[in-house]
């Protein structure tokens, strides 16, 4: 069980792992880099603008890192798993909105 007393999700993010330890990365990231955005589509983007596209062989191996998931109020990258226990105990999610309890929380689940 995830401690995640008064913590909430504060947007989407794309953690790729290049393999080397960066600053200013959420605190349990140890290496690679997050990449923030209103949904998932806007981290890709940045991700694409950053590595060059289409991707050479060096963006096609960082992009097969990617991982999909939120940033938490508590400086914490989530998965999309994670990240629906998260938005439910902080009554984020939208009341009509169906979620995913196998692939998890979507960005479209919160705003």
């Amino acid at each position: 069980m995830i401690d995640n007393s008064g913590e909430y999700i504060l947007c989407a993010a794309n953690h790729y792992d290049d393999g080397v330890e960066h600053h200013h990365q959420p605190r349990n990231i140890k290496t690679g880099f997050v990449i923030c955005g209103r949904r998932h589509h806007n981290c890709i983007t940045t991700f694409a603008l950053m590595v060059g596209f289409p991707y050479d062989e060096n963006g096609r191996e960082l992009m097969n890192t990617e991982e999909q998931g939120f940033l938490t109020s508590k400086d914490k990258f989530v998965n999309r798993v994670e990240a629906l226990e998260i938005a439910r105990n902080a009554n984020q999610l939208k009341p009509d909105e169906g979620v995913n309890e196998v692939i998890g929380l979507y960005s479209e689940n919160l705003y």
